[in-house]
């Protein structure tokens, strides 16, 4: 299927790594050119030079913290330098689980530092670069939110709280800048195997004594995982290459899942 994205420009956040580099990676393959923002500069530019390499595309990485006003400011400063124009802005930025203790015991700073990084980071994100975006039918503004957003999943409260809160955001910026020809829409992934839920399997199957595919055959469908297994950073990829195109134009306000059937069958 052809989507027509060539030549355009595309901003990823938490771009190093993860769900992040497979959606660079995804329009990447499409000729779009790519900009990275994360805090890991040295991975960034790994992610960068392996995406020329290999698409032969123009990447531009940008040390950003989305956390940070400024630094937000100077990556689109950069960008505005290099490209002028932006016709796609994927918020995927977030704070891994780190902590398995309860949530609600957490001090005040703790949940802020949560919801500065993914929700507040984002509507940030869009704030700044809004001004690059192209008003003339490609631009595009894709949320990478999260299933927890729409369920109970232990022990994530401030995980789903961020999810939640951007979807959200999506469909009222939907609405809000439908006037601008620009469409907002969320990708709302179940699990997805990065990197480091591929070595966390490793290790939990090794203590369960099982194969890494029967453990983690067996923990998805224990979760409620129509498919029996997670999803990949490419699957999630793809489907945001889909909206981001112009076969994608009439795709506006919308939340989809790409879980795999967890959320029409959580338990």
């Amino acid at each position: 299927m052809e989507l027509n994205l060539k030549g355009r420009v595309a901003i990823i956040t938490g771009a190093s790594k993860g769900v992040g580099l497979g959606v660079a990676r995804s329009l990447a393959a499409e000729g779009v050119d790519i900009v990275l923002l994360a805090r890991g500069r040295e991975a960034l530019q790994a992610a960068a030079k392996e995406l020329e390499a290999e698409f032969k595309v123009q990447t531009l990485s940008v040390e950003t913290d989305v956390t940070d006003v400024e630094s937000v400011r100077r990556a689109v400063a950069a960008v505005r330098k290099r490209f002028g124009t932006v016709h796609i802005v994927v918020n995927n930025a977030g704070a891994a689980i780190k902590r398995t203790d309860r949530e609600i015991t957490w001090d005040d700073s703790d949940w802020i530092n949560q919801v500065q990084i993914k929700s507040v980071g984002a509507l940030r994100i869009i704030r700044e670069f809004l001004p690059l975006i192209a008003r003339d039918g490609s631009g595009r503004i894709i949320n990478i939110a999260g299933a927890s957003g729409t369920m109970a999943w232990m022990p994530a409260l401030t995980y789903g709280l961020n999810n939640a809160a951007l979807m959200h955001a999506s469909g009222y910026l939907a609405a809000d800048l439908a006037k601008e020809n620009i469409t907002v829409n969320a990708i709302v992934p179940g699990l997805v195997g990065t990197e480091w839920r591929e070595d966390w399997a490793e290790g939990m199957a090794q203590q369960a004594s099982k194969s890494k595919a029967q453990w983690l055959r067996d923990f998805c469908l224990s979760k409620g995982i129509l498919s029996g297994r997670w999803g990949t950073v490419q699957e999630v990829g793809d489907m945001a290459a889909f909206i981001a195109s112009d076969r994608g134009r009439y795709v506006n306000g919308a939340k989809i899942a790409i879980d795999g059937g967890l959320t029409v069958n959580a338990r």
